[in-house]
């Protein structure tokens, strides 16, 4: 268990954001100063003790055993988190996202229209899921109307988005039993762009490596585009270090966290550890940016990484190495207010903060 202790004790408006993730919860505390976002606490608890597996494995936990965690969290004195009022984010796995074309039309009549295509395109029944869209601003600048009896209709790109609703049923249970008050539940990914792509020009990739998997989104102008899942995560790492070093897992977690792609205290090179899982992670990337290029005749401009995996020491030169464009590490806390002390703390493991940094950003705005 790892935390970060209050660090401004100003009792004026503050939100927290709440990332669940397979192997731990990350929670991020701001608050609102005039015009400013500022970090009043931040922390993680590993989820492993509550599955009997190590801490940094991936689990399956049954919302009671989330429950148990999240108020362990919450109630931790070292973390000291003092509002009630969150954002949370759901896993990408229980969405999903589409896009459609469709005639532009009137407010209303686009509601009818797409809730009648997104029974095309979503395959559960409709009544399982709860429905959001977004119209995809065009590429091109409007073309004026010449003539006023071309009948031809305009069409528009919509970004559908469905959720599960028994993920929906579950978080709420989980807010209503460890006492917290949710202003909203968004999909972890607009969490991360908004904490970390917020006026970057697209189209760009996020490479979002977990325990467990590592997704790969395509965003333009704060939209996906594209995504894509491939089932190889850091738990991966820990697991190789573990075999070189004959270590248990959870030694090989803390060595990988503090050693990444360097050298061990004992003189052992562990990037071959990272580079083995890597390298078969970017080669499924390459081909993921290769279709995107393929399909609509554009390159990416950059790769921004994000995720807990993606922050350990050396990866994201490592990953620079791979690719044709520019690796940026995110960084979560940039429109954030951080004590100096912490801003090399954060640039090094803020990474894995980015979706709860952003439920928090959303939060705190919501509440004015």
């Amino acid at each position: 268990m790892s935390f970060f202790s209050g660090l401004f004790k100003n009792k004026t408006v503050s939100a927290l954001g709440i990332d669940i993730g397979t192997s731990s919860i990350k929670v991020v505390q701001l608050q609102k100063k005039g015009d400013k976002a500022v970090l009043e606490t931040y922390g993680e608890l590993s989820l492993g003790p509550y599955g009997n597996v190590a801490i940094g494995q991936s689990t399956n936990l049954p919302t009671s055993k989330i429950v148990q965690a999240m108020n362990d969290l919450i109630s931790e004195k070292e973390v000291a988190i003092t509002t009630k009022v969150c954002g949370m984010a759901i896993p990408f796995k229980a969405s999903l996202l589409s896009i459609i074309t469709v005639p532009e039309v009137g407010e209303k009549e686009m509601v009818s229209m797409v809730n009648i295509e997104a029974r095309k395109h979503i395959p559960v029944p409709i009544s399982e899921v709860t429905i959001d869209w977004s119209i995809i601003p065009s590429r091109e600048p409007e073309e004026p109307v010449i003539f006023k009896s071309d009948k031809k209709a305009k069409m528009v790109d919509v970004l559908l988005v469905a959720i599960h609703n028994n993920i929906i049923k579950q978080y709420k249970e989980i807010i209503n039993r460890t006492g917290l008050t949710a202003k909203f539940f968004e999909i972890e990914i607009f969490s991360s762009i908004r904490a970390i792509l917020e006026g970057v020009q697209g189209p760009v990739m996020v490479f979002d490596m977990g325990a467990s998997t590592t997704k790969l989104y395509i965003i333009d102008r704060g939209l996906i585009y594209s995504s894509y899942t491939i089932n190889s995560g850091s738990q991966e790492i820990t697991a190789n270090i573990a075999r070189i070093l004959n270590v248990s897992f959870e030694e090989a977690e803390v060595i990988k966290r503090s050693v990444g792609m360097g050298v061990t205290k004992e003189g052992v090179d562990l990037s071959e550890a990272v580079s083995v899982m890597a390298s078969k992670v970017f080669a499924e990337t390459n081909r993921f940016l290769f279709d995107f290029q393929k399909k609509t005749n554009q390159n990416i401009k950059s790769i921004f990484l994000t995720g807990g995996g993606a922050a350990l020491k050396g990866f994201r030169d490592f990953a620079a190495q791979h690719f044709k464009v520019e690796v940026v590490s995110g960084n979560p806390f940039e429109k954030v207010e951080v004590p100096a002390f912490l801003e090399n703390v954060l640039k090094e493991t803020g990474l894995e903060f980015a979706v709860a940094s952003g439920a928090a950003l959303r939060c705190l705005q919501e509440l004015g």
